[in-house]
């Protein structure tokens, strides 16, 4: 269901633009000022916003002004809703960044046209047709905002292990509702247990990101494995679980028996706040999840200082590991890949992926 966010302080007008909204099947929540508006937003990551121009405390332009910085509600549309008619105020309020204008009192064809076409448009373009979450640049622009704040940060990258033989199996609408759980688990756990910005990303495929803190990522890779664990079962028949593996056939014609689709996680965090580029992020997360992949553990950690080993049973299927390398930090040179979190040799080369 589409959620859609009110700001207005005039409660008269916050209850007529709630039905108004709920009428055509919108799930509609109002706030009355812009400081509860930027942190529902952050929270929530609403499918649009309808904003009040004036509000008491922090400005409506002020409001939009600071979603549009975060990466995390910066593809969300906002339509203004505004007293002032006039072209110069209508001007001015696109230069900031609004998606749609209305001014009051508002038509309300008008305004659920806006609306219609707004949320048409965002599915059509910044977010992923399947999982509609964000990615690309926005998954760029959310590591850079990071990178600036110098605060710690840790990024986590999931990854569907042997999806392919089972994409092939059960074909691609089972493998396409396997990755929208995937989707759904991360913004799920986020949202319970991660900070109030934390980013969930989908850089396509089966490969998710989560840009959070080092002091949430642990809670965060444990519950969200365990939800896959639990979750997953239900895409498989019977006798594979049973068995524990899927039938198929390999690359080059030959009966084989794939393991069940497991989920691993690279994870790179940063502590100490060592500086790092984008490039960097990207390459040493590829390296994280590759050394996830080949290792017994779904877990693996490249961090910027030496952490201790610690254990917890946490495999997607069966019992295994998290492990907690001390690994010292490392540069990517000039010449790797300068493409967003880049394949490494070893992922390209596999038999299975």
């Amino acid at each position: 269901m589409v959620n859609i966010l009110v700001v207005e302080d005039e409660r008269s007008l916050a209850r007529l633009l709630k039905e108004t909204l709920e009428i055509e099947g919108y799930q509609t929540v109002t706030v009355l000022n812009g400081e509860d508006a930027i942190q529902f937003a952050l929270r929530e990551t609403p499918h649009l916003i309808v904003l009040d121009v004036m509000l008491p405390g922090i400005g409506g332009y002020e409001v939009l002004r600071r979603l549009r910085e975060h990466p995390k509600s910066m593809h969300i549309p906002i339509i203004v809703l505004s007293a002032y008619s006039a072209i110069a105020d209508k001007v001015h309020a696109f230069e900031l960044g609004v998606d749609g204008y209305i001014t009051k009192p508002f038509n309300k064809e008008e305004l659920l046209a806006c609306v219609r076409r707004q949320l048409s448009r965002i599915q059509e373009t910044s977010l992923s047709p399947l999982t509609r979450l964000p990615g690309g640049v926005q998954l760029e622009r959310a590591l850079n905002y990071k990178l600036k704040s110098l605060e710690p940060w840790s990024v986590l990258y999931l990854d569907l292990d042997n999806f392919k033989p089972f994409n092939d199996v059960y074909g691609f609408l089972v493998g396409n509702n396997i990755i929208l759980l995937l989707g759904q688990i991360c913004q799920r756990v986020v949202h319970e247990y991660g900070n109030t910005d934390d980013f969930v990303g989908h850089v396509g495929g089966d490969d998710f990101v989560i840009v959070t803190t080092p002091d949430r990522t642990k809670t965060l890779c444990q519950h969200i494995l365990d939800c896959y664990k639990e979750e997953s079962v239900c895409f498989y028949r019977k006798e594979d679980l049973e068995r524990g593996s899927i039938s198929g056939v390999d690359r080059r014609g030959y009966p084989y028996e794939f393991p069940l689709v497991s989920l691993s996680i690279g994870v790179v965090t940063n502590p100490a706040r060592s500086p790092y580029s984008i490039e960097d992020i990207g390459t040493l997360a590829a390296e994280a999840k590759r050394r996830a992949k080949l290792s017994t553990n779904c877990v693996y950690y490249i961090s910027s200082h030496r952490i201790h080993y610690q254990y917890y049973p946490h495999s997607a299927h069966s019992s295994s590991s998290l492990s907690y390398p001390g690994l010292p930090s490392f540069r990517a040179a000039e010449e790797a890949h300068r493409s967003f979190f880049p394949p490494s040799q070893e992922d390209a080369l596999a038999e299975f992926k």
